[in-house]
């Protein structure tokens, strides 16, 4: 099982996050998730075999938000 923690760009608010949080569990593989709108940032844990960080990467880029490199 992989754990990632990803930098998002904003996430004002509780909607934000759950926008987020909602877009992580349709990626096939998705074991835990997470999101902050202090840190504003999600962390999650998934299995490798069936996803990679890119899903998941896109999965949060297709909801409108930013990934922090």
């Amino acid at each position: 099982m992989e754990k990632v923690s990803l930098k998002i760009n904003g996430i004002k608010n509780d909607q934000d996050a759950n926008k987020i949080l909602q877009a992580l569990h349709e990626v096939w593989g998705i074991r835990e998730a997470e999101v902050s709108v202090v840190n504003q940032t999600a962390t999650f844990s998934y299995d490798e075999k069936a996803a990679s960080q890119t899903d998941f990467i896109q999965a949060v880029k297709d909801t409108g938000f930013h990934i922090n490199d």
